[in-house]
C-alpha cells in the first residue's frame, strides 16, 4: 500500500536521540546512522509544515522520581553523566521544535507530549529512535491507545540487539501501524501537499 502523508498534520516524534543513549552500542543500525536518517525526515517535516518533536529521557537531580521496579533485571544504579540528556549535536533543537523530558521509557506518560500535539491538530506521528523494543515501543503502544496513525522509520530507529529490535519491527508494529524505510518516508513527505 502507497504511503500517503498528509505533512502538516504530521509529527516526527524522535525517542532518547541523546548523548547519554546514543553512545552506546546498538544494532542492527548504528546510532551514527540512525541519527543521520532522523536528520533526513526531521528536515522533511519540517519543510512541509508538520513539526519535530525531540523526546529525551532523564531523571531529576535528586533521582526521586526515577522508577525503581522489583524486578529480575534491574537497570544498574548510578548518576548519570552531566550531558546525558543533552540532544545529540546533530539534531539539536531548532525553532518550532517541540522538546520533551519524560521520566520513564513511554514518552506519553506525565508529559505533556499529546497536548502539544492535539493542540497542533497532529493526527499521524512518524516515530524514530533508540531504543526500539523500550522507548519507541513504549510510546507506539501509547500513542495507539491515544488514536494516533502511526509511521515506524524502521531503518531510523535500533535497539541494543538486532533480535530485541528485530521482534518490535515484526510482531508488534505491523498491528498499530505502518512499518516504513526513510526512503519511502521521504518520498512519501516530497510528495505531500503541506497545505493538506
Amino acid at each position: 500500500m502507497a504511503l500517503e502523508i498528509r505533512t502538516a498534520r504530521t509529527a516526527l516524534v524522535v525517542i532518547d536521540l541523546q548523548r547519554g543513549i546514543a553512545a552506546g552500542p546498538t544494532a542492527p543500525h548504528a546510532a551514527g546512522d540512525v541519527i543521520a536518517r532522523v536528520g533526513l525526515l526531521a528536515e522533511a517535516v519540517r519543510r512541509g509544515g508538520g513539526i519535530v518533536v525531540l523526546v529525551r529521557v532523564m531523571p531529576s537531580a535528586d533521582g526521586r522520581d526515577a522508577l525503581h521496579p522489583i524486578a529480575d533485571a534491574p537497570r544498574a544504579a548510578g548518576t548519570p553523566p552531566p550531558d546525558f540528556a543533552e540532544i545529540v549535536p546533530e539534531l539539536a533543537p531548532r525553532p518550532g521544535d517541540v522538546v520533551i523530558t519524560k521520566r520513564q521509557w513511554g514518552a506519553f506518560y506525565g508529559t505533556e507530549l499529546d497536548l502539544q500535539l492535539r493542540r497542533r491538530g497532529i493526527e499521524t506521528i512518524l516515530l524514530a529512535g533508540i531504543a526500539t523494543n523500550v522507548g519507541v515501543e513504549s510510546t507506539a503502544r501509547d500513542a495507539f491507545e491515544r488514536g494516533y496513525e502511526q509511521v515506524f522509520v524502521e531503518d531510523a530507529m535500533s535497539a541494543r540487539d538486532a533480535d530485541e529490535h528485530r521482534h518490535t519491527v515484526e510482531r508488534i508494529f505491523p498491528r498499530i501501524g505502518r512499518v516504513r524505510s526513510t526512503a519511502e518516508v521521504l518520498a512519501a513527505l516530497a510528495g505531500a501537499d503541506p497545505a493538506a
